[in-house]
């Protein structure tokens, strides 16, 4: 069974920074496509940024230039750094991963992976 288990959320001021981690039980992020996506109240879930299985990344153009995401094969880990924070990145955040390769761009954007964690909330204040 897979599960992913996010950590690192928290209150931060804004231009802060912070970092995220989501730690995969049940099978290797090598194999599968891996992303970060959040939600605000009274809003959709949306991606942010994401891991091919080809290992390519994609951001949102909302955090280009201040997020990164990575991940650490060995540890089974997915990060997302986060810089420059603003208020208007408050949102809860998770994990999610899925195994259909060939169209993981679509399904991010479509915030559609298969595999979710619980979430983590980030609260940045002004």
């Amino acid at each position: 069974q897979v599960q992913l288990v996010e950590s690192g959320g928290g209150s931060v001021q804004a231009g802060g920074s912070l970092r995220l981690s989501c730690a995969a039980v049940g099978y290797t992020y090598s194999s599968y496509c891996v992303g970060w996506f959040r939600q605000a109240p009274g809003k959709e879930r949306e991606g942010v940024a994401a891991i091919g299985c080809d290992g390519s990344t994609s951001y949102a153009d909302s955090v280009k230039g201040r997020f990164t995401i990575s991940q650490d094969n060995a540890k089974n880990t997915l990060y997302l750094q986060m810089n420059s924070l603003k208020t208007e990145d408050t949102a809860m955040y998770y994990c999610a991963a899925d195994f259909r390769c060939s169209n993981w761009y679509v399904l991010w954007r479509n915030a559609n992976f298969r595999y979710w964690g619980q979430g983590t909330q980030v609260t940045v204040s002004s």
